[in-house]
């Protein structure tokens, strides 16, 4: 398993397709799912939710 920083989108996307390889599907979405927020272009927050497909499993306060 790869050691992430987690300092830009890309280092949560590449963690969410280690997680799905692994089998880890939600957490891969999570993972997805955040780097979709802190991605600035739209399209590419689209993109990044395509490749990692379900529902919003986050809890928001």
């Amino acid at each position: 398993m790869a050691s992430f920083n987690f300092n830009r989108p890309d280092d949560f996307v590449a963690a969410a397709r280690e997680m799905a390889d692994a089998g880890r599907l939600t957490l891969a979405r999570l993972l997805a799912e955040e780097a979709a927020d802190r991605t600035t272009d739209p399209a590419d927050a689209a993109r990044i939710l395509n490749e990692f497909p379900g529902n919003s499993l986050r809890q928001e306060d």
